[in-house]
């Protein structure tokens, strides 16, 4: 008698022929130094779908937020053999007083103007790509002896607020990042929001959807603080302060995803997390690492 092999259902796909990338670079952190200051840039944001090989490794490189007043961010990227390297840029370090701050994937927000009125904020998209990786840092404004309000740091999808110029004197706030995946309600690349002095009840300006942290608000002549440090593994761009350290911006991180349909890489380094929900698999990764298909 001769045997037949019955198939049910198909054959299990193999390896991927593309891959969904989200790559995003350590955001900027506030300025701080002397009086108001303006938030962080967030760091750039690219985003976007990359044929990939059987047995090619694939590097994924995470930069990290700017660790001190006014520093800008570390890049992040994605390479490997055939992939033409996916790069983000580093975001820019909120100004401090009589400072703009400094470009980046988005710009810094301007810090306080000891002469009066604005001060411009600095440029994003500094690896000059389309679509853009991020946005400028707001303006700020000061009013002498009434009060001042930094520049909200840009975001990786518009640019940060202007400082507000009436009383009471509130910063800017952070430019909202992207939502990645769309309609998923996360976001990555907020920047920072401003700090304000004002006597008419000051609020705190809030950082940008996507890790932003919230600028320090105060009185005058009182309370010198720091801003609010922007969420690791996000680029947010860390909140302006007054007279004192700048908060720290936010780490980036390297999202890959494709359809699980596919079957899983065969080796990873850097231990992303590693999901399988909603028909994709994902793999995330928060520190440096690598993934072979």
């Amino acid at each position: 008698m001769t045997a037949y092999a019955i198939l049910l259902g198909s054959a299990a796909a193999g390896p991927p022929p593309t891959v969904e990338y989200l790559v995003v670079a350590g955001g900027g952190s506030g300025g701080g130094t002397t009086d108001i200051s303006g938030g962080g840039g967030a760091g750039g944001v690219r985003t976007g779908t990359a044929s990939v090989s059987i047995g090619v490794t694939y590097t994924a490189t995470i930069g990290g937020g700017g660790a001190s007043t006014s520093a800008s961010g570390t890049g992040s990227s994605l390479s490997g053999s055939g992939l033409t390297t996916i790069s983000a840029s580093g975001g820019g370090g909120g100004g401090s007083w009589n400072s703009s701050g400094s470009t980046g994937g988005s710009g810094g927000g301007a810090g306080g103007n000891s002469a009066g009125g604005t001060r411009a904020g600095s440029a994003g998209n500094s690896g000059g790509y389309s679509p853009v990786e991020g946005y400028a840092g707001g303006s700020s404004y000061h009013a002498p002896g009434a009060g001042a309000g930094g520049g909200g740091g840009g975001g990786a999808s518009m640019v940060g607020y202007n400082g507000q110029s009436v009383s009471p004197y509130k910063g800017g706030n952070g430019g909202d990042g992207v939502q990645w995946p769309t309609s998923s309600g996360t976001y990555y690349g907020g920047g920072g929001g401003g700090a304000g002095v004002s006597s008419g009840a000051p609020a705190a300006a809030s950082g940008g959807l996507g890790g932003g942290g919230a600028g320090f608000a105060t009185v005058p002549g009182a309370n010198w603080g720091s801003g609010v440090a922007g969420t690791a593994n996000t680029g947010g761009g860390g909140g302006g302060g007054r007279n004192a350290t700048g908060a720290s911006g936010g780490s980036g991180v390297v999202i890959i995803r494709y359809s699980d349909s596919y079957t899983a890489a065969t080796t990873t380094t850097g231990s992303p997390t590693v999901t399988v929900s909603g028909g994709y698999r994902t793999y995330k990764f928060t520190g440096s690492g690598s993934i072979t298909f």
